[in-house]
């Protein structure tokens, strides 16, 4: 028997708030354990949470931009379940009435296929703390910075049919939730945490099998290889005759398998009921008018924008839509050149985000504002300095990039020799390497390269590269 695999996905998005959902402790990553708590954080008796109203006017930002229905009226309850990083005994969350209801986001998958995928909910919630496990002293501590944190938890239908599909969906959101600037996204601080809901039912059957839950998955490459696990594993037991059961699995990156971790829990061992702590939340036709004025421009409508550009090709747009900061920059630096757009994004994802990754930095990061480089793309432009002395300004600007000036003083600029001037060199060079002539004549084109190097050495880099390789080849071939 044939089955096809059906998938749904819980995406957790850590909110980009100052502070917490329910307390006023920071939420700056990679603090000292246990300083970015509180007494609420804490679960000590007598504390009283307070709604964090950022996270909410982020959750209704989200929800216009996959457009879905905003519930008015929507209201916490306590997810009740004991463990260690869970001090208060519950986790604020929300179950009946989410903040946000069904919207629906579109993808392109690898085979260039449009498909709409649709959100089910999205509703705010706390994280939990985080262990941390001493092996060697046989102890476990408890990190409670993470507790509190905001959370929006983002639930598709089961309407994913392949690894190949929840890996877009969740690469799509990603970018989506980067560009409205309410998650940074990074899976490796856990700012970005999914968890798969996978089962398999026989071909052309409406009824779904049983669900395992796959938890936890920080990866894109974890979740493929989890999920391919995942459908090997249930065919091979179904395809035997035995039962799949309901149960929680994590994903081991050492053996690239799945490995049981519990009995997967119903709604009902939660006992959820309306938290008596917090008030209903209450959305206004002010707060959406708000919420729509700080919506930023979305990914596919930035995309078709930059279709405008037949120079540009895929992997210039992969690159301008990876981060908004990316494209951010490359806005800036339109405004301070008459480079055209094809060199300005070359430049962008070759030479300097090269230098930002050799010195840990990136576009967010950036010590040279797009003035002073829209500069350097005009002298390129304008053929007043040469690539390579370009390259050496720009290396030097990011330890020093108050040191324009002085680096423009020290390098020399471009030589504008008159074409006559060049030809007489070429013909000089030419003529005192007759063997590597004739080879290049008999069809060794790659010795062109040779002769260029010659030229860039005798004139001291300072003549333009192009110019150079055409008069280069008038005189070879002639």
């Amino acid at each position: 028997m044939q089955f096809d695999t059906v998938i749904g996905l819980e995406v957790h998005a850590q909110l980009a708030t100052q502070s917490k959902l329910f307390s006023g402790s920071s939420t700056r990553f990679a603090a000292m354990p246990n300083t970015q708590t509180s007494f609420i954080d804490a679960g000590l008796p007598g504390t009283l949470p307070v709604l964090n109203q950022q996270a909410v006017m982020q959750a209704l930002q989200f929800g216009l931009a996959i457009d879905a229905n905003i519930n008015l009226l929507s209201y916490f309850e306590r997810k009740n379940y004991m463990y260690p990083d869970l001090p208060k005994g519950y986790q604020i969350s929300q179950y009946q009435c989410p903040i946000v209801g069904p919207g629906k986001l579109d993808i392109i998958l690898p085979n260039h296929h449009t498909k709409t995928v649709f959100i089910e909910r999205a509703h705010l919630e706390e994280d939990a703390g985080k262990l941390i496990h001493h092996p060697a002293l046989n102890q476990t501590a408890i990190d409670l910075n993470r507790a509190g944190m905001p959370l929006l938890e983002i639930v598709t239908t089961p309407c994913l049919y392949s690894a190949d599909e929840a890996v877009t969906y969740l690469k799509t959101l990603q970018q989506l939730l980067r560009f409205l600037k309410i998650c940074d996204g990074n899976m490796q601080e856990g700012s970005f945490r999914c968890d798969v809901n996978l089962s398999l039912k026989p071909i052309h059957s409406q009824t779904l099998g049983t669900r395992v839950e796959l938890k936890n998955l920080n990866s894109f490459k974890f979740i493929e290889k989890a999920i391919v696990y995942e459908q090997k594993r249930q065919s091979s037991k179904l395809a035997k005759g035995e039962l799949i059961v309901q149960e929680t699995r994590a994903f081991s990156p050492d053996t690239n398998q799945t490995i049981s971790l519990r009995q997967k829990e119903h709604a009902h061992d939660y006992r959820y009921f309306p938290d008596p702590d917090l008030p209903s939340i209450v959305i206004t036709s002010t707060m959406l008018n708000q919420a729509k004025k700080a919506l930023l421009p979305l990914p596919r409508a930035i995309k078709q924008k930059l279709l405008a550009y037949p120079d540009l090709n895929e992997a210039d747009l992969d690159f301008l839509l990876a981060q908004p900061e990316h494209y951010e920059f490359f806005q800036q630096v339109q405004t301070y050149t008459q480079a055209s757009v094809k060199i300005i994004v070359n430049w962008l994802k070759g030479n300097l985000l090269s230098l930002l990754k050799e010195h840990g930095l990136n576009f967010k990061s950036i010590p040279i504002d797009a003035a002073t480089f829209g500069k350097l793309l005009n002298f390129l432009h304008e053929k007043t300095y040469t690539p390579t002395a370009i390259k050496k300004i720009l290396a030097n600007l990011i330890t020093k990039p108050d040191s324009l000036d002085a680096l423009l003083t020290s390098e020399k600029p471009q030589t504008t020799l008159n074409p006559e001037a060049l030809i007489v060199q070429i013909k000089q060079l030419i003529d005192s390497h007759p063997q590597q002539v004739q080879d290049y004549r008999q069809g060794k084109t790659k010795l062109l390269a040779f002769f260029i190097g010659q030229m860039m050495q005798q004139t001291q880099g300072q003549v333009d590269p192009k110019t150079l390789k055409q008069l280069l080849l008038q005189q070879l071939n002639a």
